[in-house]
């Protein structure tokens, strides 16, 4: 019944029993954006409140998937409900995501404790920094334990979106790289732990000095030291050790109050990144504003001048005007 619902409400009570159509059918409610995905994020926010989020990234080929599948597993070993948003880049010709979830951890697929989602920006205004911090909320409101957000590389906006997670694993390979390369990628920044997987290969140790030493001089390390794990999540090798640092994790965080700073920060985001794109969008519906750009391009007029004269209009609205 719940699943055939269009009824957010009625999505929402049926996904919170166990109907997981209904929380997939949410789910692409948020990815399209628009007023279904404002009600339920809404609905979602009343809600909840337990969840710990853990993002996974790191560069393709990795083994991010590897290890998230391996993390279920002994998520599930403990009896732990798990939730798997499985970043994806775009599909030019179909805007879905083209790595699918069941390609990547089949074993887990008919698990009920397990929920397993591919996420793309798709036509959601904002991507996916606006729509997977929802879906995240979403999660918690269902009452799923743990959310793991695994991204497929370490573009821009995947780093992002990891880096919106209570703790983020930053994953690595033996010869990856120096400590320069984690810089610019901006994977220093966010990691809270560095896992160096296919520990098995040659350069390991080499890699783990390399990574210490910059974690050492990195001046803008608070309290926490990322710790470095070494895994062959292939074979299972090292993954109880990766969920006792971040267990450390999050008891340092609960411990310092970072946690709720942490999320508090992440709300503020995005009530931020919500707030631009209603903007753009009332601009772009009620304003022409590309009209504005086109006109602005032909007088060689400077972008200062047309944004404050859109935002003027947008405020004119605003009130009513």
């Amino acid at each position: 019944m719940g699943t055939r619902s269009r009824d957010p409400r009625v999505l929402l009570d049926a996904a919170s029993a166990g109907d997981r159509g209904a929380l997939a059918r949410l789910l692409s409610m948020i990815e399209r954006g628009g007023d279904d995905a404002r009600t339920v994020g809404r609905l979602s926010s009343a809600k909840g409140g337990t969840t710990y989020t853990v993002g996974l990234t790191g560069a393709p080929g990795a083994g991010k998937s590897t290890l998230t599948s391996a993390t279920i597993s002994l998520l599930r070993s403990r009896g732990i409900e798990v939730a798997v948003l499985a970043i994806d880049p775009s599909s030019p010709f179909s805007g879905g995501a083209i790595l699918g979830d069941r390609v990547r951890m089949q074993e887990h697929a008919t698990d009920p404790g397990v929920f397993i989602r591919s996420m793309a920006t798709r036509g959601h205004l904002g991507g996916l920094s606006l729509a997977t911090p929802e879906a995240i909320r979403l999660l918690d409101a269902v009452g799923r334990e743990w959310v793991l957000v695994e991204t497929v590389g370490v573009g821009q906006v995947e780093v992002e979106v990891a880096g919106k997670a209570d703790t983020t694993v930053v994953v690595v390979n033996p010869g990856w790289g120096d400590s320069v390369q984690a810089n610019k990628a901006g994977l220093m920044e966010i990691a809270d732990v560095f896992v160096i997987n296919k520990a098995d290969r040659e350069g390991v140790e080499r890699t783990a000095r390399d990574l210490q030493s910059a974690l050492e001089i990195d001046e803008a390390m608070g309290a926490w030291l990322p710790p470095i794990v070494k895994t062959v999540a292939s074979i299972g090798r090292g993954i109880e050790d990766v969920l006792v640092e971040v267990e450390k994790h999050r008891a340092h965080l609960l411990e310092s109050g970072e946690l709720a700073e942490r999320r508090r920060d992440h709300l503020r985001l995005r009530v931020e990144s919500a707030l631009k794109q209603r903007v753009l969008a009332t601009a772009s519906e009620h304003l022409g504003l590309q009209s504005e750009i086109d006109g602005a391009f032909r007088d060689k007029v400077d972008p200062y001048t047309v944004a404050d004269r859109v935002f003027a209009g947008v405020t004119r609205l605003g009130g009513g005007e």
